[in-house]
């Protein structure tokens, strides 16, 4: 078994990365939505007995619903990992659900088979979201605190760099489709199998490498309950760190922007600013690009300055890219333009808000064998952020009736959560 520190462990474990961005690029950011949307656009969609005028909506609530799944979930499975020492375990059965959901959306061909895209998009994102939290888990295992910084950047580049392979090829697939001799909507479809065949196929090099019940836990029989009762010792671990507490509710405030813009940019620029395909998949494309650089640049940037510091630069960055696209709209000349402008921007603070993030939680922990556990209530406090800011969005665009607005609101979380990193203390090392 590799020792934690080991150079292969830690690239084992970030391989995961490159193997899972694949999803949250290709179906929850990219080519999915727009296949979704051109197939139900104008149309009206049953499902689950009620009829959808606005099939947007349906997929909205859908993603929403898995979220809250997970939400719900993964304390309890945590908790029954961390007892049982089976966070590998857990990692390879939400790999598997996720890998396979995505693959079956191949049978998402049509207005009449709306259902096969909503059930399994729900199942694709809660094996995702789920296997991730058990990935984060194992970032106090395979590197000491003074590294962690540098091994998360390294996920999120191996992710980035991954994600933006496959979207290539799956995008040269859809615009040149007569040269496969298939359309495009098939060429999307088989794009979905791809990316379920890359996240499951990949995950096996850290499947290989990644340590199995580390601190050689023996589980009783009820070990179920015992999950229970180690969900409620770590709640209580967690009150009494006024500082990982503290971080926690920034982290909650700065994911109801990150999280809610990552999901509503593109359809932010198709209705808001009537930008087509093209230009979507190009900002995309600019923002994944941009987001190397800007993990690598802020991990280093962490590394002299402290987390703290590094965070809230981050965090101004991503109030201006909200009075940015506040400032935005489909009169002004080559909006487009400025639209790859404030991907760029956006990306350069993306993977390093959510890298960051990351390992500044993970060096806040207190020593502990619970990882998964304490993970959980980071995966949860995520979950309940999109939820919330995703609902904020939609309510504000049904009420002004324009997503400027809905944009501008989610400078407000950035700004409360800059306050409250601002007031915390440093730690042995966190700064």
């Amino acid at each position: 078994m590799l020792k934690k520190g080991d150079k292969k462990l830690i690239k084992a474990w970030a391989f995961y990365d490159w193997s899972n961005s694949v999803y949250s690029l290709v179906i929850s950011t990219a080519v999915f939505p727009l296949y979704y949307s051109n197939i139900t656009k104008g149309e009206t969609v049953s499902f689950l007995g009620m009829e959808w005028d606005h099939p947007d909506t349906l997929y909205s609530y859908a993603l929403s619903f898995s979220f809250l799944i997970v939400a719900f979930m993964s304390p309890i499975l945590s908790a029954i990992a961390d007892y049982t020492g089976n966070k590998k375990r857990f990692l390879q059965i939400f790999c598997w659900v996720g890998s396979l959901s995505v693959m079956s959306l191949y049978f998402f061909e049509g207005i009449d088979t709306v259902w096969v895209g909503i059930v399994f998009s729900v199942l694709a994102s809660i094996g995702f979201w789920s296997s991730i939290v058990f990935y984060n888990a194992y970032l106090p295992e395979v590197a000491y605190p003074e590294d962690q910084d540098r091994v998360s950047a390294k996920g999120f580049i191996y992710g980035y760099v991954g994600s933006v392979i496959l979207l290539i090829i799956n995008l040269g697939m859809i615009l040149f489709p007569e040269s496969l001799g298939i359309t495009a909507g098939k060429a999307s479809q088989i794009s979905f199998v791809m990316v379920g065949l890359w996240w499951v196929g990949f995950a096996q090099v850290t499947f290989r490498r990644l340590p199995n019940n580390v601190f050689n836990k023996k589980p009783e029989k009820d070990y179920i309950w015992k999950g229970f009762k180690e969900l409620r010792i770590v709640w209580n671990e967690v009150k009494s760190y006024p500082t990982l507490k503290g971080f926690l509710v920034a982290f909650f405030l700065l994911s109801i922007g990150v999280q809610t813009i990552i999901l509503l940019a593109t359809i932010f620029g198709s209705t808001e600013l009537e930008l087509g395909t093209v230009n979507l998949i190009i900002t995309v494309l600019v923002i994944q690009l941009v987001a190397i650089v800007g993990a690598a640049l802020f991990s280093r940037l962490s590394k002299k300055h402290g987390n703290f510091k590094a965070l809230k630069i981050t965090i101004f960055i991503w109030i201006l890219v909200c009075f940015g696209a506040f400032m935005l709209h489909k009169e002004i000349p080559n909006v487009d333009i400025y639209f790859y402008a404030l991907g760029g921007l956006l990306g350069l603070v993306l993977g390093a808000i959510q890298s960051l993030s990351r390992s500044t939680y993970s060096k806040l922990l207190p020593e502990t064998e619970d990882h998964a556990t304490y993970f959980s209530f980071y995966d949860v406090t995520e979950k309940i952020a999109i939820v919330l800011g995703t609902f904020v969005f939609g309510f504000l665009y049904a009420v002004t009736g324009s997503m400027q607005w809905s944009v501008l609101s989610l400078a407000i979380f950035f700004v409360a959560s800059f306050i409250i990193l601002s007031m915390l203390k440093g730690t042995k090392y966190v700064r």
